[in-house]
């Protein structure tokens, strides 16, 4: 146990400042003035609390760090525990970093129902922190499914004409992956009672459990789908752009910043290093579906006439990207998909929320009835310029970094599918300029666009934070990379025990002494023995 419970304060802050804001009456505009400060106010709290747990991260340490653990179920084994490596770490940040980013860009786009609005904003925050946390399986699933109920209600109640389509749609695929991954929960904890006569849900007693291949492959396509789904990857997209462009403003940068993440975040901590076997047949199965998202992505994007559609299909093709340098499972590929769901989501939902403010100008989307925006409104034109330039990956701000390294690892991997990627790196580049052109250049030809307020400073808070990030990533990307690096050395080790053939082709050597691929042939589930190291066992 820590010292002091930082990982509990993270998750218990914005579900305690949401209850709070429960029991404020409902009241007029001063009062709803009150409720939106005191949400931005408990969300940048939030926020310091996890640069707080940054401080006291060990950058040389593989393993999870300021774990906290209670008895839960203890019948079933079931425990309330916590902890964070070098991975978890920065999607926590970037939770703590888009939250506020979030409700201070809906500050005037929000009009009904603000209390509400407010509170189910910091229950999202709450969760999507306990999914990154979470140790025990029936935990992180308690909050994967915990993080849907107030998303379904964000768009539900708080988005455009089609928002109870796109809010069913969303929660209905969702679910349907849960449901699988549910069952595949159950099932590797009655494997880890056959074998150990005690049932747990704890990943890392789940680390060494020796399944026997043809059971891994069964349970990795039931996490498979249910992480694919959310990802989410080709072609399991279709719910996305709906609930995109339904959602409001903070319901889009959330779901793009942070819940999208959650998919690629399961394949990599749980699908691949629990399920290695399965995993590794499976990858290049992965890799050509990401290869097809990110082109597809890109071609869909190309021809959308509504900001909103195409900055959501263009989410479809970054994040093919992040899968396949998890399907890599090198340690290039494997950094570059951690950076680039960092990347992605400060670029996207800064798109997210200067799409939104030209909403709330205009009251529409389509990219047609905009044009000469630079000569109407020139601070929000150059905020959207960099930005673009970050989404499509320009050296020196964020976007290279990730795509490089992913693409490095790709092509020490497989080099055809590498090849092909690459050519989503020039699309993402036609589309997203393509865009911004017609938006913003050419005279002002619709008379509506003339006389628009330019960035106040309210928006100007919420951009320039995004701003100063993308550029910070870009130039000094070893303050994320050197932190991620032990924990992504460990899951990359763990594949090549799986397979040592796959360790050779990626420059990588297997990992030495006992390991699952030891004892895989077996018939019967066995547990791997480790010896615990100051970090946990490896």
């Amino acid at each position: 146990m820590a010292v002091a419970p930082v990982l509990t304060i993270l998750i218990a802050l914005p579900l305690a400042a949401a209850a709070l804001l429960a029991a404020v009456p409902d009241g007029d505009g001063r009062r709803d003035a009150f409720v939106r400060r005191f949400a931005l106010g408990a969300s940048l709290a939030e926020l310091a609390a996890a640069l707080w747990a940054w401080s006291r991260f060990d950058a040389s340490q593989p393993g999870f760090q300021m774990v906290e653990r209670a008895d839960w179920i203890p019948s079933f084994g079931i425990q309330y525990a916590v902890g964070v490596d070098g991975i978890s770490l920065f999607l926590v940040v970037l939770t703590g970093f888009l939250t506020p980013l979030a409700l201070l860009g809906s500050w005037r786009s929000v009009h009904k129902k603000v209390k509400a609005f407010s509170v189910f904003m910091l229950v999202l925050e709450s969760a999507m922190v306990g999914v990154f946390l979470a140790l025990d399986m029936f935990l992180f699933y308690v909050f994967w499914d915990a993080m849907l109920i107030p998303m379904y209600f964000l768009i539900g109640v708080w988005g455009y004409e089609r928002r109870v389509y796109a809010a069913v749609k969303f929660i209905l695929f969702t679910m349907a992956g849960s449901v699988l991954m549910l069952v595949a929960i159950l099932t590797v904890a009655y494997l880890h009672s056959a074998a150990t006569g005690a049932y747990s849900f704890g990943y890392e007693a789940w680390l060494r459990l020796a399944l026997p291949k043809g059971t891994q492959v069964w349970l990795f396509l039931a996490f498979a789908v249910a992480f694919a789904i959310k990802v989410p990857l080709f072609p399991f997209h279709t719910w996305l752009p709906d609930a995109h462009v339904e959602a409001p403003t903070a319901g889009s940068v959330i779901l793009a910043g942070v819940l999208l993440k959650m998919g690629t975040y399961g394949l990599l901590r749980f699908a691949f290093p629990l399920f290695p076997q399965a995993a590794a047949e499976f990858a290049p199965a992965l890799a050509v579906l990401a290869v097809v998202g990110i082109v597809y992505g890109a071609l869909v994007a190309m021809v959308q006439p509504d900001l909103k559609k195409l900055v959501a299909y263009s989410s479809v093709s970054h994040l093919g990207f992040v899968v396949l340098g998890i399907a890599a499972m090198n340690v290039q590929g494997v950094q570059g998909a951690v950076y680039q769901m960092l990347n992605h989501g400060v670029s996207t939902g800064a798109l997210f929320l200067i799409v939104g403010m030209l909403s709330d100008r205009r009251h529409t989307r389509l990219i047609a009835e905009f044009g000469g925006l630079k000569h109407v409104m020139p601070r929000l034109v150059a905020a959207f310029f960099v930005i673009t330039l970050s989404s499509i990956g320009l050296p020196g701000l964020n976007g290279f970094v990730g795509e490089f390294l992913i693409l490095l690892g790709a092509f020490r991997w497989n080099p055809w599918l590498a090849a092909a990627a690459a050519s989503g790196v020039i699309l993402s580049a036609v589309y997203m300029l393509w865009m911004f052109q017609r938006v913003n250049y050419g005279s002002v030809t619709n008379p509506k666009n003339e006389g628009l307020p330019d960035m106040d400073r309210r928006e100007g808070w919420v951009l320039v934070p995004a701003i100063a990030m993308a550029v910070f990533m870009g130039v000094a990307p070893w303050v994320f990379l050197r932190p991620m690096t032990p924990a992504v050395e460990r899951i990359v080790s763990r594949m090549a025990e799986a397979e040592p053939a796959r360790a050779v082709r990626a420059g990588t050597a297997p990992g030495r002494g006992p390991g699952p691929a030891d004892v895989s042939a077996a018939p019967a589930v066995t547990v791997v023995e480790e010896e615990p190291g100051p970090s946990g066992p490896r």
